[in-house]
């Protein structure tokens, strides 16, 4: 008896669920700003890390190879890199330069600088079309 009750009370959840209506959360112009503002100042944290800011050990820096970051193509992954013999993600890719042209200790991928750096990175490309696997 248990088990029909426990399935009809999922059976009326799930009719409710389906039917009830969906809304988005609302927000105002003064949210959208903030956020942006936000947004851009992370922006800005990781134009600073790609312009000589991670300190690498030999003085080398992300913008050395990849002037304004344009040419990272960030819309392309996740993608196959020969670098690390896999499909990998950008944090994976920004790593592997990190520890070998700028010879320094990788960054954890969800860390500050990581998403600072993917942030800017992927600025520098908006307008582009996704594209992932894409080489």
């Amino acid at each position: 008896m248990n088990t029909k009750i426990a399935l009809l009370t999922l059976n009326i959840l799930s009719a409710l669920l389906i039917t009830a209506p969906i809304k988005a959360d609302n927000f105002s112009e003064n949210d959208v700003i903030r956020w942006q503002n936000e947004y851009m100042s992370v922006v800005t944290d990781g134009e600073k890390l790609f312009h000589g800011g991670l300190k690498s050990k030999n003085t080398v820096s992300c913008d050395q190879c990849h002037p304004n970051a344009s040419n990272i193509h960030p819309e392309t992954y996740p993608k196959f890199q020969q670098q690390l013999g896999k499909v990998a993600l950008l944090g994976e890719m920004i790593n592997w330069c990190i520890m070998n042209p700028l010879e320094s200790e990788p960054l954890a991928l969800n860390s500050k600088d990581m998403v600072a750096l993917q942030s800017y990175i992927h600025y520098e490309r908006r307008g582009v079309p996704l594209a992932p696997g894409k080489h």
